[in-house]
Parts: C-alpha cells; structure tokens; sequence
C-alpha cells in the first residue's frame, strides 16, 4: 500500500541508495565508484534530494536547487529547478511522483521561489502538476560541403580572433561571459561553479568522461565574446574523412562572435559534418552560411518547462512592448498559484492585481506557463481548446501583449 512507503528528505548516509534508485529509473549502471559517489555528494543539498523508501530500500527520486531564470526582458528570478526524478517500475501508479512534487512545490513557495523549472524527459507527466511548455529547442545539423563557405577559411575578417584553449582555462573565462549572455536571454538560466567543473572535467559524475575541445573568440580590441564546447568522431572510409563535429555548447554575446565560431568549426580539416546542439529556434545559424539549405534541420522539441508559483510576480517582472489590459482567471489544482487577476501592462512597466472583475481569458496555471516567457501563442491555445475566450476578441488581444520580439532559449540541460 503507498502508506506504507515513506516519503522524505534523504540523509547523506543514504547517498549511494539513493543514487542506486535514481540510476535504475534512467537505465544506468545502478552501482557508482566511489570517485562518482564523491563527485554526486557535491550535490548533496539537506532537505532538497527527496527519497521514497519501502522499508530500507530507496525506490523513487527527487532532487531539486536554487536556480535563477531570466524573464522576458531581462528581470532574474528566483527558481526552484527540479532534476533526477525517477520512480521505480516496481512502484509505479502508487502517487510517490505526486507526493514528492508536492512537497517539494510547497517548500519552494514558501521560500519565495517565483517559478519552478524542470527539462521533462517525457512530455505527458508534468503538465498535472502546473508545468508548461516554455521554450523549444532545435538542433541542426551542417552538411559542410554544401555550405559555400571557403575551406582554406583560417581567420574571422572583423579582426578578431580563435583559439584552443583547456578546461582551466574555460573554468576562467565561461563564467563572465555566460553571465552576459544569460541576462538578456529569456528562458536562460544560471550556472554553478559545479556546472563548469563538470563541462571541463574537473569533476567527473561520469567515469567514461571523454575531454572536448574549447574555442574561444576574442573581438578585435581582445575581449572574449564566445566560446565553444566541441568534440569529433573519427570515421574514415576508403581513405577519405566523414568525421562529424559535435557541439556540446555555443555561447556568443555578438553575432559577429557566433558566425565566426560556426565558421571556424565548418573550417576544420576532416570535418564534413557538424551538429549544433541545443539552439533556439529563431537560431541565426543557417543564416551565417552562405547556402542555409546546408544546415538541416535534425530535431525540433519542448525544452524547458516552467511551472509559476507566484502569478503576480511573475507577470509584473517582465517587460511588454504595447500597452493592454486583461482580466485571467487562472486555475491551479495544486492551489498554489490560481486566482483572478488583472494584468495592465505597458512599455513603461506593469501591475499585476487579484480582482473579481469579470475574465477576459480562463486557462490553467500551465498555459500561463506556456505564454509567460512569450514562446506560445494564447490565439493557438484557444483554438486548440486550452485557453476559454471569456470576451470575444481577448486571445488575439492577449497574443499581442504577451509574444515576444525573440523567441526565448534556454541552452542547458540540469
């Protein structure tokens, strides 16, 4: 009976179980060294790595930490961001999920936390609890011959320049220019020195870590503007290459910065292929090649996923460009965030207030989700039967008020 599991926060003897449980959810080899067991209790946080237990055994997983998410215009709010949730097959449909997505919501409202973010490794199970869909992710992959571009290409033009450099030296200079690049991209989170350590092999989760290569671009006057994380395969046949250059992560604050990495990594010997990585759709990548067709589009999906734990918060933090009134009636079924209320925004700020005038728009705390960071469109949600007209003509009116001129990004996995 689910009575009879226990569902709480771990001790840190408990690590290995836990871990255990949470690398048999994922199909993983279940027992870690005890170089990977050092390594995971750096991310040992008390009361934020949540366990069930039927009896001594650990049979489902939780885990979530302080992160920080950029809203559309560059505000920083606080999120709660949840990862390594798994259930057992042996306890399936018993609501552990359930119980442990609760408590932890509730902590993280009551700490203040504006959202919670998660990456859903299946589309159908977070949505119950509040989350929407907030960003989309694509992946391109370059057919490099097709691309037009100069194969003896050695340099970028604008006078700046690229160079190879080690994962000491990306642990010093990633951090500066990721924080630039994060506070004016909605959708984009924070880092922690953890995550650099683990991109650069500093510290290993994963004993089969294989090292990548790191390019940096300096601009003409010496600053660093972009940076990226790549590695190769290597596939010869009949004495000819067809290796395939992988980007784990492309950071540029110019464009001029990610053209010339793109460039760069369509440049080198043996490379006949590159693949992206994790962009955003409105990504400028095909555009930087003289033939765009040359870069294909390899996958296309929901990314992020947020889950709003204060409405008026978060609609006050960011920014519109026209002027406009509406009145939400927002359902949360977990009864963390719902009520009526009125939005009147322009470009000068915004106010966000409980109210009992009657609604111009009806739709669950998930849909709000969806359209907050401006990647969704309330007009699509509407026909598609998630969002109920309340006032003829509102969705559109909505749609104008809440899209975004970019589409948000968020370029990691946590």
């Amino acid at each position: 009976m689910t009575d009879a599991v226990e569902v709480r926060p771990i001790t840190e003897p408990e690590l290995a179980d836990w871990h255990r449980a949470l690398s048999t959810g994922f199909l993983q080899r279940p027992t870690l060294t005890p170089d990977q067991l050092d390594a995971r209790r750096r991310q040992f946080v008390p009361g934020r790595l949540l366990g069930a237990f039927d009896g001594p055994r650990c049979v489902a997983t939780f885990r979530s930490f302080d992160q920080e998410l950029t809203a559309v215009g560059g505000a920083i709010l606080p999120a709660d961001a949840i990862s390594n949730v798994t259930v057992t097959a042996t306890h399936r449909r018993r609501g552990l999920l359930t119980r442990m997505m609760s408590q932890d919501l509730a902590a993280a409202k009551e700490r203040g936390d504006v959202v919670a973010t998660l990456i859903a490794a299946e589309y159908r199970i977070y949505g119950r609890y509040g989350f929407g869909q907030a960003t989309t992710l694509t992946e391109w992959t370059v057919e490099v011959p097709r691309t037009g571009l100069d194969p003896r290409w050695a340099r970028p033009e604008d006078g700046g320049r690229i160079d190879l450099v080690d994962g000491e030296d990306i642990r010093k200079l990633g951090p500066d220019l990721h924080e630039r690049i994060r506070r004016s991209t909605p959708g984009a989170v924070s880092r922690s020195d953890l995550w650099w350590q683990l991109r650069t092999g500093a510290v290993r989760f994963d004993e089969e870590w294989k090292e990548p290569y790191f390019a940096v671009y300096r601009s003409a006057a010496g600053e660093v503007e972009g940076i990226a994380s790549y590695e190769s395969d290597d596939n010869w046949q009949g004495k000819q290459p067809y290796n395939t250059a992988e980007v784990h992560w492309l950071l540029g604050a110019t464009p001029a910065a990610e053209r010339a990495l793109w460039h760069y990594l369509c440049s080198i010997d043996w490379i006949t292929r590159v693949k992206s990585g994790w962009r955003s759709p409105d990504d400028l990548l095909p555009h930087y090649l003289p033939d765009p067709r040359a870069a294909r589009v390899s996958n296309q999906a929901d990314w992020l996923w947020v889950r709003i734990l204060d409405v008026v918060r978060a609609l006050e933090a960011r920014t519109y460009d026209r002027a406009g009134s509406l009145v939400l009636d927002v359902v949360d079924r977990q009864g963390l965030a719902g009520g009526r209320f009125r939005l009147d925004a322009s470009p000068d700020g915004a106010s966000c207030t409980p109210t009992t005038d009657t609604p111009d728009l009806a739709l669950d705390i998930a849909e709000l989700a969806s359209v907050w960071l401006g990647d969704q469109s309330v007009a699509r949600l509407h026909a598609l039967g998630r969002v109920q007209e309340e006032r003829m003509g509102a969705a559109r009116e909505a749609d104008a008020l809440l899209r975004a001129s970019g589409r948000p990004w968020c370029p990691d996995i946590f």
